[in-house]
Parts: C-alpha cells; structure tokens; sequence
C-alpha cells in the first residue's frame, strides 16, 4: 500500500507513485550493477609496489608502500586520486588564505575534487571499519600537508606521489601530466595485490548536457541536488569557498 502526502491532488499521486516505479527499477539496476562488480574476474597485479610520500603522527616524513597502506584482516583499498595541482584549463578561484594561497593559481588544488574529499571525510571512519582508505595527490608532500591542515581534514591518510608512477599507471594523469581524479579500488589476495576497479566512467563518453558522473553515485551533493525541482545547477561547480 502506498501513501500520500498533506495537500497533495490525484495528479500529483499518479506521476509520483510512476516515478516510484521508475525509483525501484533503478534501485534494482544499481544493486545488479553492484553484483557485477563484485562477480569481475581477478584484475592486473599492480606491476610494483608503489612508495608514497606519507607524514608520521609526529608530521614526520615518511615513505609508505602500497602494501602497507592494507590494515590487518582488511583486503581492500580505496584510492582517490586528488588533483592537485589541478587542470590547468580549470580557472575557478584558488585558496584566499594560508600557504596554499600563494601558490600559482595552476599549481593548485582542484575545487571539485576538494568537495569529494570534503564529502569522503565526513564517511571517512565508518568506511575504516571495512575497508582501507587514502588519497594521493601528485604535488609535493609539504604543499599537500599545508592544504590538509588548511582545509581542518582529520579522518583521511594523505600521500604524495610526487616520487612515483602511480597517476600515470592507473590513468589519474594523463600523458602530457594532467591530473586525473580516478577512484580506485585494489584487492589482496594472500602477498598478491591486484587491481580490482577504476571509475573508468570517467573516460566514457558522455550524453549532452552531462558530465562524466564517474563517482556520481558516492556524491550526497549532486545526489541531494537531483532531489530538487530545480536539480543539479548547469553552470555552476564547486568553490574552495562560498561569499
């Protein structure tokens, strides 16, 4: 039995119990579209194991493996690759205070990516019950740290791959050196870390008036605009911040 809301008249009933129709379809592909996921034969073994730039409890600099970023008992890792410095074709505002703001405006961080890590923040240590997370960034390690203790991110393990060839290895840069903001996820298996998911919806081609939307479903942002009349905005993005 459905329901009904205050003041609501027939038409409104009828359109909205079809658009529930429409709601349930997609819950039930999403859920399909997860069980693929999850049924994906085993990806490529990671070629080697990456040395990040990390900071100690004590901001010390440290070196971190890929292999070490895997806590005991949990088997996956998250990676989100932060552009930083972002696109260089990306003019939106830089930083108005703190170290990050004297940087050139190009050798900066990415406004949008900088709202994604906001959002994986706020879920940052319901997500370290079950699985392991970072962010990797391409910048220099003390410019990163800077920005993270700018920003006030508390619940997120940061690193510079500065030194390595993570980015370009796993399509977070491209080859003339642009950053790339690719979710990624790997799986151990025993000593065998292999490569289990990318947003490769990224690269994909897009409808007209789309974006990539490669991690569209993780974003309570875009997610919560969609639920209004007027939906996602066409021509806005997300600023370092708001006046």
């Amino acid at each position: 039995m459905g329901i009904a809301f205050l003041g609501e008249s027939r038409e409104y009933r009828a359109a909205r119990d079809r658009l529930l129709g429409q709601e349930i379809e997609l819950r039930r592909a999403m859920e399909a579209v997860a069980a693929a996921r999850r049924a994906l034969p085993p990806g490529g073994r990671v070629p080697r194991d990456y040395l990040f730039e990390g900071a100690a409890a004590d901001g010390a600099r440290i070196e971190v493996r890929l292999s070490e970023l895997f806590a005991h008992g949990m088997d996956s890792l998250v990676i989100y690759s932060f552009m930083f410095p972002r696109d260089p074709a990306d003019l939106t505002p830089g930083p108005t205070t703190g170290q990050t703001a004297l940087l050139p405006l190009a050798e900066g961080p990415c406004p949008s990516c900088v709202a994604m890590i906001d959002q994986l923040e706020g879920a940052a240590e319901h997500l370290g019950q079950h699985v392991n997370l970072a962010v990797v960034a391409k910048t220099s390690l003390p410019r990163l740290l800077a920005f993270v203790k700018e920003r006030g991110w508390r619940g997120l393990r940061f690193l510079s791959s500065a030194t390595n060839d993570f980015n370009i290895d796993y399509h977070a840069e491209t080859p003339d050196g642009t950053q790339r903001p690719m979710l990624t996820v790997f799986h151990r298996q025993g000593d065998v870390i292999r490569h289990f998911w990318s947003s490769e919806l990224f690269y994909a081609p897009t409808d007209p008036g789309q974006d990539p939307r490669h991690v569209g479903t993780l974003e309570p942002l875009w997610n919560i605009l969609d639920l209004t009349p007027d939906g996602r905005p066409q021509d806005w993005t997300e600023q370092l911040s708001y006046g």
